[in-house]
């Protein structure tokens, strides 16, 4: 979502770090651009305004002038006033009273339905058991969607059109403690801020299930709108969080700067994506560091570690460097990769130059591109997988058949895997061929 402020604040930064020096018209020069780039990315004008006057102050004081690289002292200031702009990271609350009862709200169309399912799954990884409740009387569809949603994560949804909204939440409160559940997920209908009529439902919603947590679910492509529509929800219940949906999306992205400077609510939860898996504990640190294109190493390692097995990367990464690698290993390491999610996010998450190379590449191209290779290696047989010195033309030609590619396609992943090869030797050359054992 941030790829245009991104680059922007990333051609101010190089200009600045590039200077020795930097005296007070070049600070002001600096900010003028990071404030218009953040005006442009859709950011709310009293919160620039406050944070351009706070990194002015101290990138004009002693805190710059007397560093050893200015330029790369400004940026630091600018990620911390970033991070305190974000706020703090504000987990979901802990129930001493089974169940912990969570509502979420929003307009119609902001992500709620498809929020509760991810939610849910977040809930149930971290051993909760979990009920759903469909209290969306007025789109047809949105009980049947939460319960293919229900099924796919093999989690009981309660529904009942026949009941109003607040008695099904009082139901929905006593089926919880019959079944032992310690989480609720109330999915209410969609509702403006401005409608006086479905604003005292929800009221009256929280007043029969008296939440821990009153979730407001704001899509962030809207733009500056997300942070009128905070304000007008928090005026009728006490709104706890904010999950902001659609972060994946192609808009500006200024709201998740702004709305919680502007409102006083924390952001909870980060959408990323349609799948269930794509919902973010919010972490300021790690959305200030995508912003200013310092990539998300920890988000990084947390998928990794979420999908792949240590036990297996440690006995892959001592058969590399060994020069046992095979093809069978480079299929396993693929398999890996994808489980972490699509290449396109995965690729955004680098660090540093690795990140801003992965902007020059399509992701579904590169996506596109492992699968074929997985293609071909799956249409090897076992003993062309553990010795590829036996892929004479016909046997390439036979591959490529089976995979659906090109013997070209089939030639290029084989001089990957030597590539590899070669690389994982000269490693061992300078004493890389031993790895500590971790626990």
């Amino acid at each position: 979502m941030f790829e245009q402020l991104t680059n922007r604040l990333d051609e101010i930064f190089y200009s600045l770090r590039r200077r020795g020096k930097l005296s007070e018209s070049d600070v002001d020069g600096a900010l003028r651009e990071i404030r218009l780039a953040l005006l442009e990315a859709d950011v709310q004008y009293g919160v620039v305004r406050d944070f351009i006057s706070r990194v002015k102050e101290r990138a004009l004081g002693q805190e710059v002038s007397k560093a050893l690289n200015p330029g790369q002292q400004v940026v630091k200031i600018v990620h911390g006033e970033m991070i305190d702009l974000l706020g703090e990271p504000a987990p979901l609350v802990s129930s001493p009273d089974s169940p912990l009862v969570i509502l979420l709200a929003g307009l119609q169309g902001s992500g709620k339905t498809t929020a509760a399912g991810k939610l849910a799954r977040h809930l149930k990884k971290r051993g909760e058991q979990v009920l759903l409740v469909a209290a969306d009387p007025y789109r047809p569809a949105a009980a049947e969607q939460l319960s293919i949603l229900g099924n796919e994560l093999s989690i009981p949804v309660l529904v009942d059109p026949s009941l109003k909204p607040s008695l099904l939440a009082e139901r929905a409160l006593g089926e919880a403690r019959e079944m032992g559940a310690t989480a609720v997920i109330l999915d209410t209908a969609g509702r403006s801020q401005i409608d006086p009529v479905l604003m005292d439902e929800l009221g009256a919603v929280q007043q029969a299930a008296q939440p821990q947590e009153i979730l407001l679910v704001v899509d962030a492509m809207i733009g500056q709108e997300a942070v009128n529509i905070a304000q007008g929800f928090s005026k009728i219940v006490p709104i706890t969080g904010l999950v902001m949906s659609k972060m994946d999306g192609d808009a500006r992205g200024g709201a998740a700067i702004s709305i919680r400077a502007v409102t006083g609510v924390p952001i909870k939860f980060l959408g990323t994506g349609e799948s269930l898996d794509a919902l973010e504990s919010f972490d300021p640190s790690r959305l200030a560091s995508r912003i200013l294109g310092m990539g998300d190493v920890i988000g990084l390692i947390e998928r990794a570690e979420e999908s792949l097995s240590l036990e297996t990367a440690q006995q892959q990464t001592e058969r590399m460097l060994s020069g046992e690698f095979t093809l069978e290993d480079f299929s396993q390491q693929i398999s890996q990769v994808l489980k972490m999610g699509p290449i396109g996010k995965i690729m955004g998450m680098l660090p540093g130059e690795f990140g801003k190379m992965s902007q020059s590449i399509d992701p579904q191209a590169a996506e596109k591109q492992v699968r074929t290779s997985q293609a071909i290696i799956y249409s090897m047989t076992p003993g062309e997988r553990q010795n590829p010195k036996i892929l004479n033309a016909s046997r390439r030609k036979r591959i490529a058949a089976g995979s659906g590619t090109q013997v070209y396609d089939v030639n290029q992943l084989i001089k990957q895997y030597r590539d590899a090869k070669r690389l994982m030797k000269e490693l061992k050359k300078y004493g890389l061929g031993k790895l500590p054992r971790f626990s």
